[in-house]
């Protein structure tokens, strides 16, 4: 061990643990270390996209919900000129 490592106990659910293991099992890693190693190089240079994504999808929910509010209120308008018509 070198002696920039430091040792960190890192509490998984236990679908998280299942998973480390598996990646382990399968001979791609050497231990679990590895395997989070890699997952948080991977997060690290994919964070930017990832916030990417999340922000395309929040606006195309906003998106939905402004169009949602608009066909409330040209249905209320229409229920208002109906009652005049009457």
């Amino acid at each position: 061990m070198s002696t920039a490592e430091v040792f960190m106990h890192v509490s998984l659910t236990p679908e998280l643990e299942a998973r480390v293991k598996a990646k382990v099992e399968s001979g791609s890693y050497n231990n679990a270390s590895e395997v989070i190693r890699e997952a948080l190089r991977f997060m690290d240079a994919h964070e930017e996209w990832v916030q990417e994504v999340k922000i395309a999808l929040l606006r195309k929910q906003i998106q939905v919900g402004v169009e949602q509010l608009e066909n409330l209120r040209l249905l209320n308008l229409m229920k208002r000129e109906t009652v005049w018509d009457k």
